[in-house]
C-alpha cells in the first residue's frame, strides 16, 4: 500500500510506524487477490474523500495491477452510493492520471441496457443481490408518494450500473460494501450489502478480509461498525456460499 512515500524525510517516525503496520501486520490477514484489494482500497478512499491519497495509489496500481476499464468502472458504481458531489473530482483525478499514462478516453463503452429495458433488467439484478422476498418488500412497501423511489433504485442503481460489464456482479458487491463501510452513517445498507455479498457467492471470511484491508485507510470506529453488520447478518460458522453470482 503505497501512500507514504511524499512523508519520507518530512515525517520518517509515522512512515515507519505505518508502512509496518499497513504493509506487514495487516497484510498478514490478506488472502484477497492484489485486483481486488486494489480495487477495494481505491472505493474506500473515494467514499472518505482523500483526492490524495487516492491520486497515489491509483498511480502506484498503474499499468500491471489493475485495467483502465476496471477503474473506471469503481469510480462509477461509486456515483449512486455516494452522489456525483462527492465523485465529481475523482472522476477528473482519474481522467487525469490515465491520460498521464497514454490511455485514451473515453474508454470502450459498458452499458448492457437501453431506456427502453433498463428498469427491466435492473430489477433483475437486485433480486439476485437482494433476495426475492426483500425484492418485493422494497418494490410494494411504504407510502405511495414513495413509491417513486424503489423505481428509481431499480433503474439507476442497478439498471444502470450492476449491469454494466468491466467488472464481475461479485467485485461490485465487495466494491459497494467497501463504499459503504468507509462513507460511515450506512449501517443499514451496510447490513444489506452484507446479505447481498452472501447472496452472490462472498463469504464472511471474504468480507471480513476486505474490511481488515481497510482498516489502515479508514479507521477502527468504521472498521468495527463493518465488522459488527457482518456478525449480524452473517455470524460465525454461517456456511458459505455455494455459488459465485457473475
Amino acid at each position: 500500500m503505497t501512500l507514504t512515500t511524499p512523508f519520507i524525510d518530512t515525517d520518517p517516525e509515522l512512515v515507519g510506524w505505518f508502512d509496518a503496520f499497513a504493509d506487514g501486520e495487516v497484510s498478514e490477514h490478506d488472502d484477497l487477490d492484489r485486483r481486488t484489494r486494489l480495487l477495494c482500497q481505491l472505493a474506500a478512499l473515494i467514499a472518505c474523500q482523500a483526492d490524495g491519497a487516492y491520486r497515489e495509489l491509483l498511480t502506484a496500481a498503474l499499468p500491471d495491477d489493475v485495467a483502465p476499464v476496471q477503474i473506471k468502472e469503481v469510480v462509477y458504481q461509486a456515483v449512486p452510493y455516494l452522489g456525483m458531489a462527492k465523485v465529481y473530482d475523482f472522476l477528473l483525478a482519474t481522467n487525469e492520471i490515465l491520460t498521464e499514462h497514454g490511455i485514451a478516453l473515453p474508454l470502450p463503452g459498458q452499458a448492457t441496457t437501453t431506456p427502453a429495458d433498463r428498469l427491466e433488467s435492473g430489477a433483475d439484478v437486485q433480486r439476485k443481490i437482494v433476495g426475492a422476498d426483500r425484492f418485493e418488500s422494497l418494490r410494494t412497501g411504504g407510502p405511495t408518494d414513495l413509491q417513486h423511489i424503489p423505481h428509481l433504485l431499480s433503474a439507476n442503481c442497478f439498471g444502470d450500473h450492476y449491469t454494466r460489464t468491466g467488472l464481475e456482479l461479485d467485485t461490485r458487491e465487495l466494491i459497494t460494501f467497501s463504499l459503504l463501510v468507509a462513507q460511515g452513517g450506512c449501517d443499514p445498507q451496510v447490513r444489506g450489502h452484507v446479505q447481498g455479498n452472501l447472496n452472490v457467492g462472498n463469504d464472511r471470511s471474504m468480507l471480513i478480509n476486505v474490511v481488515t484491508q481497510l482498516l489502515p485507510l479508514i479507521g477502527y470506529p468504521r472498521t468495527l461498525n463493518g465488522i459488527a453488520a457482518i456478525n449480524d447478518v452473517a455470524p460465525a460458522g454461517t456456511p458459505a456460499p455455494h455459488t459465485k453470482e457473475k
